[in-house]
Parts: structure tokens; C-alpha cells; sequence
């Protein structure tokens, strides 16, 4: 599904450039946040793209954006507490494009599984939610087993910064999430960006009805 650029006005937050797509009928949607702005993280990352390349052929609405201080967002980085009023107003304005008052999900690659974390559990009406490369000596994610949502925990086997006997600890502190891991992935999914969007596909056609 083609992809329009989008200007996303967050009122008394920055503008943050995006890539929306909604197609014919699409009666969910997906936000998709990208990894560290400082580190080179940007919405054109190819796990990124790869997740919104397969939620758009499941008929799903996507949006993906550049984090404040990023492209031609305005600002400058907000260690993640400004990214999180960043998903807050993408979600948003997702929701506005979507037609009818179908679910929302959020995916979040690295950095950006981190501030999708939190958003998450401040209370965004999600039905849905993604952690790709979780960053687990980043971020604290142990204590979304209270939150009802299709969870998805998706990591490689060989993830420096998700490693595999963490990343297990992690399932095993959320027995309702669906946990996936990618034989011989690193962080970067160099080489396994199909088995990552096939996961990605199953856990979005799931609750978004697709």
C-alpha cells in the first residue's frame, strides 16, 4: 500500500513528519517507532519498514514517524519523555485517519519498544502492543503483565541487547504475551527481516481482525 507523507501536528509539542498509509476498508492501525535518535534510529529503519510493508498487506493503517529532533521533526531529543508525548500524538493522529472506531496497536524496535512500553502503561486505549529488540538493560518492561492487550515479545537469539536468557526471563514474567524468538538474529535483523515481519503479520492479523 503506497505510503503519503504526513505532517503531524502535536499542538504544544513539536511537528513530527510521518508516512501514513490507510487503505480501502482498513479498520485498524498500527504505529510503528523507530530505534535511538541518537544512535542513527530513524522511521526509514528497515525493521521498521518491514513491520509497516507487512501490516499494510494485511490490510491494516500504518503510520510511521521520525522521534522530535529527527528528519524534519522539530525539536531535539527528549530522553524518551518527549518521545512518549510523540507516540501519544502519532496514535492520535492515526486515529484521526481511521475511519470508524476500529483497534489500535503500537510496535516499537529498540529504543523505540522502550517509550512504546511506557505509553503503553500510562493508559493509551491500545489493543495491542509490539516489543521488537527489546533493550531489557535499558528499559524496565516487567511490570506490562497487568495491561490487557495482545502482547507481542519479539527478539533474535543472538541480540546483544536483548540476550536470549533475559529475554526468556522476560517471557516468563508475562505468560499472556505471545514471545517469539529468531534463530541467529542480532539486533539488527541483518538477514531475517522475513522471519521477523511473518511474526509481525501473525501477531497484527490476530487483533486487528485482518
Amino acid at each position: 500500500m503506497e505510503e503519503q507523507s504526513l505532517t503531524i501536528d502535536g499542538g504544544t509539542g513539536p511537528r513530527l513528519e510521518g508516512r501514513l498509509s490507510v487503505g480501502p476498508g482498513a479498520r485498524a492501525g498500527l504505529v510503528v517507532c523507530h530505534p535511538h535518535p541518537l544512535y542513527g534510529g530513524d522511521m526509514d529503519n528497515p525493521v521498521v519498514v518491514r513491520a509497516v510493508d507487512v501490516a499494510a498487506e494485511a490490510g491494516i493503517a500504518t503510520l510511521r514517524f521520525n522521534f522530535r529532533g529527527v528528519g524534519t521533526s522539530e525539536g531535539s531529543h527528549g530522553g524518551g519523555a518527549g518521545e512518549q508525548d510523540d507516540v501519544r500524538t502519532a496514535l492520535a493522529a492515526l486515529r484521526a485517519h481511521l475511519p470508524g472506531d476500529g483497534p489500535l496497536g503500537l510496535a516499537g524496535y529498540s529504543f523505540g519498544a522502550g517509550v512504546s512500553s511506557r505509553v503503553a502503561l500510562g493508559g493509551s486505549g491500545l489493543a495491542a502492543l509490539a516489543l521488537i529488540g527489546p533493550p531489557l538493560g535499558m528499559f524496565d518492561f516487567g511490570d506490562l503483565g497487568g495491561l490487557s492487550l495482545d502482547l507481542l515479545l519479539l527478539a533474535g537469539t543472538r541480540d546483544q541487547y536483548c540476550p536470549a536468557d533475559a529475554f526468556a526471563r522476560l517471557a516468563a514474567r508475562l505468560p499472556r504475551a505471545r514471545a517469539v524468538s529468531i534463530e541467529g538474529a542480532d539486533h539488527f535483523f541483518f538477514g531475517k527481516l522475513f522471519p521477523l515481519g511473518e511474526a509481525v503479520r501473525s501477531w497484527a492479523t490476530g487483533w486487528a481482525g485482518a
